[in-house]
């Protein structure tokens, strides 16, 4: 398994070891002591499964007074994978990280909790897998505006397909600082 730090603390992509013969492929999605032994100590308690068309993009969300560590892994397709940073206390608050993913690889990008998260179809289709830390809780869903200016994420297509909840999202400066994620920075 290779594992390699961001410019954020505590968001690291991952490439699992793949073994390939001419039956196909296998690797291990996820082992808890191999992710420990790697510095990710989270108990995950549920896990997700999505799948989205091309040039669909979702997000940018988070989870309010429960943040959500994820383990995110891209099982088919290939997407652009987005987090931002909303620890309030962070030195990088407000910067974002970005990386294509796909079932080649890198296949998992790991987000402490505090962290926005969104991500854009490249392929025909995706399948995404999530392993979170927390139940997931609609009412304490939290968002932040996709194409916020200030924040300047380059997404890599030009008219996504953006669902009216996640475009009705406010910018970063118009969000309530008590709806910012409850969370300490590392």
């Amino acid at each position: 398994m290779q594992i390699k730090q961001t410019d954020l603390a505590g968001l690291l992509l991952i490439e699992p070891q793949r073994f390939r013969d001419e039956r196909g492929f296998f690797l291990e999605s996820y082992q808890v002591e191999r992710y420990r032994d790697s510095g990710i100590l989270d108990t995950f308690v549920q896990d997700n499964h999505s799948r989205s068309m091309k040039g669909a993009l979702r997000g940018l969300h988070f989870q309010v007074k429960h943040p959500q560590s994820q383990l995110l892994t891209v099982m088919r397709g290939r997407i652009f994978d987005v987090a931002v940073d909303l620890r309030q206390p962070s030195l990088t608050f407000g910067r974002w990280f970005g990386a294509e993913l796909s079932e080649d690889g890198p296949r998992q990008i790991y987000m402490a909790p505090g962290f926005a998260h969104g991500f854009c179809v490249l392929s025909d289709f995706a399948d995404l897998h999530y392993k979170v830390s927390r139940i997931y809780d609609h009412a304490d869903e939290g968002g932040l505006l996709w194409n916020d200016p200030e924040i300047g994420i380059r997404w890599p297509i030009e008219a996504p397909i953006v669902s009216k909840r996640d475009g009705a999202y406010p910018r970063l400066r118009d969000l309530d600082r008590q709806r910012l994620p409850h969370v300490a920075a590392e």
